[in-house]
């Protein structure tokens, strides 16, 4: 059975025409909580993404807000509008329940892999990406919400590697006090914060120590710490041992750039950089991801 042929049995003969509105060009890639696909809108011809919900996963994970007035990802995702930030088009709920959203197709390939591939278009490239990549995080911030799985995986580069953004908002939070009490644990394990692992209360500087894995995972191609699936396991590590210093991994890399990427690697959220609009600040001299 083909995957249209899955979805089609998914979304159910009386539906939300989304099959009626979308041709499914192909099936892009499976997330935490959902099904992604490239699809053309009959109604424009334009290629967009469209994300159909797990609905078994989305609703374990929103059956620990219950009574709470949590905004749906596509109540989140349409309100962001920044250049580092993926578009949503539209979003709503199938008749038999499936969530949906429509979004920009990002004709790129995932951070996560270039990384992987120690891709050598990522040369001379790494300080833009990373002052983009903190920007969208300072963006949404700014727009009272946490990521909460800010990881390679979920920034996706142009072809030539010149911008990135950031997608993914199925975990994203308000940053409120009822959303920020101990206990949510979520997010991508290898990542998260030791105040997220040990099910401590939370803010915004969860995601700051999230995007310094990432940054320190682009320019060295390695982690500051051995990781684990497992939470726990990753918590007493990035709490009991210090982080492997960046310049280990790439001792050509511009001291004042290591600098900032490690100081989001503290334990203490006090300790962090308080915003990522700090951490721009902290390299704002910086011009090139190398010294001289």
């Amino acid at each position: 059975m083909s995957f249209l042929d899955k979805l089609k049995g998914l979304l159910g003969k009386e539906s939300l025409d989304v099959l009626a509105r979308y041709e499914l060009l192909r099936e892009a890639v499976s997330g935490t909580m959902s099904k992604f696909y490239m699809a053309r809108d009959r109604k424009t011809d334009q290629i967009v993404g469209l994300k159909i919900a797990d609905q078994e996963k989305l609703t374990a994970f929103e059956a620990r807000f219950q009574g709470m007035k949590k905004p749906s990802e596509g109540e989140i995702a349409i309100k962001l509008k920044h250049p580092n930030v993926v578009e949503t088009f539209d979003y709503g709920t199938t008749k038999n329940g499936l969530r949906f959203l429509v979004m920009e197709f990002l004709d790129g390939q995932g951070l996560h892999a270039l990384i992987k591939d120690e891709d050598t278009i990522l040369q001379g490239k790494r300080l833009n990406l990373i002052r983009q990549m903190a920007e969208a995080i300072d963006y949404v911030h700014r727009e009272g919400y946490i990521h909460r799985d800010i990881c390679p995986r979920n920034f996706i580069c142009s072809l030539d590697a010149a911008s990135v953004k950031l997608i993914d908002f199925g975990l994203s939070l308000p940053a409120t006090e009822p959303f920020m009490q101990p206990g949510n644990r979520t997010g991508t394990p290898a990542y998260m914060a030791p105040e997220v692992s040990r099910r401590h209360k939370t803010d915004q500087r969860l995601d700051i120590f999230s995007f310094g894995m990432t940054a320190y995972q682009l320019c060295a191609f390695e982690l500051p710490w051995p990781v684990s699936d497992k939470p726990a396991i990753s918590a007493l590590a990035y709490s009991g041992t210090a982080p492997e210093d960046i310049l280990t991994y790439a001792p050509q890399l511009n001291q004042t750039l290591a600098r900032a990427i490690m100081q989001c690697l503290l334990p203490s959220p006090a300790q962090r950089p308080q915003t990522a609009g700090d951490f721009l600040r902290m390299i704002r001299e910086v011009e090139s991801d190398n010294e001289a």
